[in-house]
């Protein structure tokens, strides 16, 4: 299996962004080969700072070290610093047809939700394509919402290949995350910066202790039994506490007799113990960021060799070479 993962640094990782994704894109990390970039072209479409920019490039590439990507396992690289990417794009480009872009629901779901309709958004699945056939990728784990752009890929591919008559490029395949995974926000709705009921994975303990002890609960009175599943609280703890803690709360719930503020505080706790590695790895990456820089170049330098061979498949087909 050789699986690629590209995140945009367009903020800081929140509890869902790492149980929805994160984490099961680390796990994948012992496969036979694996890639994993830092989007940062894709993220020109909405970070119009370049100051801003670079630092969360920087800051993604931290967050993902701190919480277990491996770079002795792993490519780890800035998407930019593979410039045969742009020129694959390009090349997809010139045979990418306007209605396969124009059927992309994301496309529309983000200019509904105000995003300005410049071209980037448009054609961010033909430059989406060269991030993962560059490095003639097998598997690609995404979300639900990701699938289409997956089939896009294999349809510009398909396409490629029967044009010029040769198998340039593999033809990849989406491994959906698992959708369990899905993680309420302090509100009990999914978990979104868009919907302000995100609790940061690397936020001050204090900070996050706050958004806990606000989160929204029913009114019902505390001697009353209740039933754990789907009640967000008990949701949330699961995803931070062992199977035998996780049994009593839920033992807890049934019994009655608590109130949510117990559960709070042992969410707090459950989710403090859970990040303090990754908390300390954080802060030691932090004070020496030349490290992080040198793991960014060395993991550029493996992708742009094996985009380069790929990249040159594609020249050679159709005659730019």
């Amino acid at each position: 299996m050789k699986v690629l993962s590209g995140i945009q640094p367009t903020g800081r990782p929140h509890w869902g962004n790492y149980f929805g994704a994160i984490r099961q894109y680390i796990d994948l990390q012992a496969e036979e080969q694996a890639f994993y970039f830092i989007a940062n072209l894709h993220a020109l479409t909405t970070i119009r700072n370049g100051a801003e920019l670079k630092q969360n490039s920087l800051d993604t590439a931290m967050d993902l070290l701190a919480l277990g990507l491996d770079p002795d396992h792993a490519v780890l690289f800035i998407q930019s610093d593979v410039p045969e990417i742009s020129e694959l794009c390009w090349i997809l480009m010139s045979g990418a047809s306007m209605g396969l872009l124009e059927r992309c629901v994301s496309y529309k779901d983000k200019v509904s939700k105000g995003l300005t309709p410049v071209t980037g958004l448009f054609t961010y699945p033909v430059l989406q394509a060269a991030d993962i056939l560059a490095y003639d990728s097998d598997t690609v784990p995404v979300g639900e919402d990701q699938i289409q752009h997956i089939e896009v890929c294999r349809d510009i591919a398909k396409s490629f290949n029967s044009a010029f008559n040769e198998e340039v490029f593999v033809l990849p395949k989406a491994k959906v995350l698992d959708s369990s995974a899905k993680v309420p926000g302090t509100d009990g709705e999914k978990m979104s910066k868009s919907y302000g009921n995100f609790i940061e994975v690397f936020e001050s303990e204090k900070s996050m202790r706050k958004k806990i002890m606000r989160i929204a609960t029913d009114s019902r009175p505390m001697e009353e039994a209740k039933e754990p599943e789907g009640d967000h609280l008990y949701q949330l703890f699961s995803l931070f506490a062992d199977d035998t803690a996780v049994q009593e709360m839920a033992a807890l719930y049934r019994r009655g007799g608590f109130g949510y503020g117990e559960v709070k505080k042992a969410l707090a706790d459950a989710a403090e113990s859970y990040f303090a590695e990754p908390r300390q790895k954080r802060a030691e990456l932090e004070a020496n960021p030349d490290q992080v820089v040198q793991i960014l170049g060395d993991g550029a330098a493996v992708a742009r060799r094996k985009a380069a061979e790929v990249l040159q498949r594609a020249q050679l087909a159709c005659g730019l070479k």
